[in-house]
């Protein structure tokens, strides 16, 4: 009896150039395949996920393809199988050749999904109004423009922590803690942790260190004398500008990210691979 054909989804944002490149193989690739449903192509973040039902979103790009295309799915969370085509690739840790050595596996459905913390990120604004927006890495107050110190100010459940002074504070997912947090001196974080980490960016007191605590609690920012052209970066892909009386409430979202592992792949794998400890990062890998 022939097997239920697997149905995917394919992200592949034609406007990167990379990705333009690379399409006409990879869809070849995918047309010849007789146990293999299309659902759907995104070629420009302008599919609306709310009506569709895959067993699998394969997105075609690099971790920020990945980042966007959650957003993008909202409530509508699905498997997401990365094929990387830009650097290092945490998320999107298949390259394309590794995609088709493990495509048969892909089509028998031996991998497995590992669900990893969203958060939330609700601003409200001192003159009133709230955004609210969906984030899979990191929230981070920047002082960006401003080319001043600030001070942030934290607070968990309400319940004042400290105020950071220095070029800004982050708050990552454990996804999210081998971007930015990294890079600004933050704890890598195994991905499947429940918990967020909170690591200041270049503190002007030395004693301010990152901070790890339950991804159930909620977090708050505030920057009471926020200088004109501090940011808030959501993910590093949402930008807004952050004004005194502003308020950052992030908590755990309800929907997880849902990635998809083909067999023989390994979290710390990963990270030996794309950070070559020991060596130098491949940023080729």
């Amino acid at each position: 009896m022939p097997s239920i054909p697997l149905k995917i989804i394919v992200v592949a944002d034609m406007r990167i150039r990379r990705v333009n490149a690379a399409w006409k193989e990879f869809d070849e690739f995918l047309k010849a395949q007789p146990q293999l449903t299309i659902v759907a192509v995104d070629s420009g973040q302008e599919l609306d996920f709310s009506s569709l039902a895959a067993d699998l979103v394969v997105v075609l790009g690099g971790d920020g393809a990945i980042l966007r295309a959650c957003r993008q799915m909202g409530a509508r969370q699905m498997p997401i199988l990365g094929v990387n085509l830009g650097r290092l690739g945490f998320l999107a840790d298949l390259s394309p050749q590794e995609f088709r050595e493990n495509f048969e596996k892909v089509i028998d459905r031996r991998y497995h999904v590992v669900e990893h913390l969203m958060f939330e990120c609700a601003v409200t604004a001192g003159g009133g109004g709230r955004q609210t927006f969906l984030g899979l890495n990191d929230v981070v107050v920047s002082s960006g423009a401003a080319l001043r110190m600030i001070d942030v100010k934290l607070a968990i459940d309400d319940e004042p922590v400290a105020t950071y002074s220095g070029d800004g504070l982050i708050v990552s997912t454990p996804v999210g803690s081998t971007a930015h947090s990294l890079s600004a001196g933050g704890p890598i974080l195994r991905q499947d942790l429940q918990a967020f980490v909170i690591t200041p960016i270049c503190p002007h007191t030395l004693t301010n260190r990152p901070l790890v605590d339950s991804a159930d609690c909620v977090y708050t920012l505030t920057a009471p004398e926020a200088p004109e052209g501090t940011m808030l970066v959501i993910d590093g892909q949402i930008k807004l500008p952050l004004a005194p009386g502003d308020r950052i409430d992030i908590r755990r979202a309800p929907v997880t990210f849902q990635m998809a592992k083909v067999p023989d792949s390994s979290y710390y794998t990963t990270l030996h691979r794309k950070l070559s400890w020991g060596g130098q990062p491949n940023y080729s890998a």
